[in-house]
């Protein structure tokens, strides 16, 4: 039964943001006041309120007032080695052992050691827009071109709550990796980008587009 009210509250403040009731970037009301207001628990509210933040519907840090999400933008990836314009936060560095994948990439024995770091790029509002995975061997190096291939994943846990969106949303992946001068691969990197903020538009530039072609 639990189970069954959260969902339907959950359900029921959908419709208030989908009415217009509750505006993006606005404030819900708080926990206890919804509890009040629907007749339940404390707990019964918070699991509504987990459930819509897992569906992208309401934004915010835990413990702290949540706000309507804002619809996502969405942007068009016109040269997917360009340097992200906006903000970013690294979520993540270390190092790792080199899977059959990343060995292939990188042209490095497998189990090799290698340097990663991840970031959590920000769109113009502040909010998430995609995930950059990088892994390279040794000092970082320059690179002179590079080489891309496209597929889709389904976000794992740590991804899908960094980009606010439910576990096993699908995405594109963009695997790009990076080559020296002499071809040699000096860095690999997965673009991970939701399919609902995105569209991958690669191919000549259009005539009037910005020259540095990057993300649009």
């Amino acid at each position: 039964m639990a189970e069954a009210r959260h969902r339907r509250i959950a359900t029921d403040m959908q419709r208030r943001i989908d009415s217009g009731e509750w505006t993006p970037g606005q404030q819900v009301p708080s926990r206890t006041d919804l509890a009040l207001e629907y007749g339940v628990h404390e707990q019964t509210v918070r699991l509504a309120v987990t459930l819509l933040r897992r569906q992208g519907a309401l934004e915010g840090e835990a413990r702290k007032r949540l706000t309507v999400a804002y619809p996502p933008a969405v942007r068009a990836l016109t040269n997917p080695d360009g340097d992200w314009p906006f903000g970013y936060e690294i979520s993540g560095a270390g190092r790792c052992r080199a899977t059959a994948e990343l060995a292939s990439r990188l042209d490095t024995p497998l189990h090799s050691v290698l340097q990663w770091e991840m970031r959590e790029c920000w769109d113009p509002g502040g909010r998430s827009a995609m995930l950059i995975t990088r892994w390279w061997r040794g000092r970082r190096r320059k690179h002179s071109s590079a080489i891309f291939e496209v597929d889709a994943v389904q976000l794992d846990a740590g991804q899908a709550q960094a980009l606010r969106l439910p576990i096993d949303t699908v995405a594109y992946r963009l695997a790009r990796t990076r080559l020296d001068a002499a071809g040699r691969p000096v860095e690999a990197s997965d673009l991970i980008l939701p399919m609902d903020r995105w569209v991958l538009r690669f191919g000549p530039r259009p005539q009037g587009q910005d020259r540095t072609g990057r993300w649009a």
